[in-house]
């Protein structure tokens, strides 16, 4: 019987394999600490139960502030259990988003990691009437841990729990997931379990792992839908889930978790494409050589076109030589990478692909639960530069505007404490997306922008960023940029270089610095700037082109607030920082 709740996915595993003894994982003082099928159910019954005594209904709302552990994964089956709806909230966001959040949502009892982040909830307490009690993953002080809610069942309780589990529905709300807010304060995006299941399951017949006996290696934040629908699928797939410490530890985790399977985003790949990279500049005479043969050889791969003998052969060479080192890098089993939240660089893919690295870029929002569509690993099921096919269920239609419109099993209740919102965003069953794309071959959905991120020049002209971002990312020398010039005569750009790069070039040509500002001020490093801005500009209209920049010295991060959780830049956020830069590109 397939699953119809989240947590039915668990019983599943046990139904199916008599449970497996690695389920959920987490390194704890330097040593992996494992949860077999048996544990997992185990404690999720118990914190149910204990939710249960403690007074908590159908419909109260429950706060997870964590990175993720499996300890997350207790409290969101356990909620689901008993229909009290999770509401999971990142760990990096503002005092400001907590209040709203735990306001607009009216959190009853919160689940909290750390003594920071508890210090950061208390500090704003009294102004959240609603919140009962918070309870920690970590030893507080002055705070009761999560596991005063490990207690024996009695065989009352446990009958009692049994007919609650009974009457979850699969229309019942399962969660509540607050948007990183990119365009505009965080919206709730109510899910239920139908939406989550539905969706876990579609993607779970895209993974090329062999049911009971992979493992994935999970570092992205579960508090954004996409990574925990994607441990619900690997879930449902009886692959062991691995939590890595930290994103600044998952090269130590890749090597002793040695994972089949995994998902990312565009930014933390281009990190170890630009790491690799690097490493490849480091090196001198024959090796270099041979390294960049073996890249510009990957940057012309297409995994859907046959070779020919010859190419077979220099493949073969790269593979021994070059390619074989980056999956040794990634655990050296690694069969499928999958990308999402942002768009892709091209190039990235061929390179990995051709590396044997299979990078399956995809597409979803959190209102789909959040995926649409996916590359799959056969060369007829993907095509670079589109984010894939549709999964299972999922309909896809181009608007005449060309949005992109999305109807299936998936698609949202609707947003929390918001109708209007929701009638606008949801019609006839059909989510209006915001992006804007197209079908290829009636097949692959091309992504070209951000409806909302599209702007107009002076003269009228329509400019979408995201492309000419991406373009001007295959840089080495560009870590991050946001394209500007709304109103204005001409399209701009903001740019933080990467600095590795830079600073590696910059010692080539004996330029002098001591410090980075003095660095970006140099007029060589300007004129480099330039040149790799004038390459990048060939593919774009006359009006599209950037014509100014300007280079900033600090990286983008959560914590300063430029990106999102899923390292999406916030434009209105880095406009209005960068006001000053922004007046002085365009007077």
């Amino acid at each position: 019987m397939k699953p119809t709740r989240v947590f039915d996915f668990i019983e599943q595993q046990k139904r199916k394999y008599n449970g497996i003894d690695v389920c959920l994982a987490a390194k704890e003082k330097g040593t992996w600490k494992t949860y077999s099928t048996d544990d997992v159910l185990q404690i999720i019954n118990q914190v149910s139960n204990s939710l249960l005594r403690y007074g908590i209904q159908k419909g109260d709302k429950i706060a997870i502030v964590s990175e993720n552990r499996p300890e997350w994964n207790f409290i969101d089956l356990a909620c689901s259990q008993i229909g009290a709806v999770a509401v999971p909230i990142y760990p990096t966001i503002t005092i400001e988003d907590y209040n709203y959040i735990f306001n607009h949502a009216e959190i009853k009892i919160a689940f909290i990691e750390t003594n920071a982040l508890v210090k950061k909830i208390k500090s704003i307490q009294e102004k959240l009437p609603a919140l009962e009690a918070i309870f920690s993953f970590e030893e507080v002080e002055n705070i009761e841990s999560w596991k005063t809610f490990l207690k024996d069942i009695s065989e009352e309780e446990d009958r009692n729990l049994s007919e609650v589990k009974q009457n979850i529905d699969v229309e019942d709300l399962y969660t509540i997931v607050y948007t990183s807010g990119t365009t505009g304060p965080p919206k709730g995006v109510m899910l239920t379990h139908k939406n989550v299941v539905s969706n876990a399951l579609a993607a779970a017949q895209t993974l090329p792992v062999e049911e009971g006996k992979g493992k994935a290696l999970s570092f992205l934040p579960l508090s954004h839908v996409y990574e925990r629908t994607s441990v619900f699928s690997y879930v449902s797939n009886s692959t062991s889930v691995y939590y890595a410490e930290s994103v600044a530890k998952i090269g130590e985790a890749m090597k002793e978790v040695k994972p089949d399977v995994f998902c990312t985003v565009p930014r933390l790949l281009e990190k170890v494409y630009d790491t690799i990279v690097g490493k490849g500049m480091e090196t001198k005479g024959l090796k270099k050589a041979i390294f960049f043969w073996a890249l510009n050889l990957g940057l012309k791969y297409d995994p859907r076109e046959k070779q020919s003998f010859w190419q077979k052969i220099q493949h073969k060479i790269a593979d021994t030589l070059v390619f074989s080192k980056w999956r040794e890098a990634l655990g050296g089993n690694i069969k499928n990478m999958n990308v999402g939240a942002a768009a892709l660089q091209p190039r990235l893919i061929r390179s990995f692909w051709a590396a044997g690295i299979k990078v399956c870029e995809g597409y979803g929002m959190s209102e789909a639960s959040p995926v649409v569509c996916v590359n799959r690993i056969t060369p007829d099921n993907m095509m670079v530069g589109t984010v894939g096919p549709t999964l299972e269920g999922i309909e896809v239609k181009i608007a005449s505007d060309g949005e992109i419109l999305i109807k299936g099993p998936n698609i949202m209740k609707g947003y929390y404490k918001q109708p209007e919102l929701t009638a606008e965003t949801v019609v006839d069953g059909w989510l209006h997306t915001g992006d804007i794309g197209e079908l290829v071959d009636g097949k692959f959905l091309k992504i070209t922008d951000r409806k909302k991120e599209l702007f107009k020049t002076s003269a009228g002209k329509y400019i979408a960023p995201q492309l000419l971002e991406n373009k001007l990312k295959e840089s080495f020398f560009i870590e991050q940029v946001a394209v500007i010039g709304s109103n204005q005569k001409f399209a701009s750009a903001l740019i933080v270089p990467n600095f590795e790069a830079l600073e590696r070039w910059s010692q080539e040509q004996q330029i002098a610095f001591d410090t980075k500002q003095e660095l970006i001020k140099n007029n060589q490093v300007f004129n480099k700037f330039k040149k790799e801005i004038q390459k990048a500009n060939i593919d774009f209209a006359r009006w599209e082109k950037i014509q100014k920049f300007k280079l900033l010295e600090n990286e983008w991060t959560v914590e300063t607030g430029e990106v999102t959780p899923t390292l999406k830049p916030k434009r209105k956020i880095i406009n209005k920082k960068y006001e000053s830069e922004i007046n002085e590109i365009y007077t």
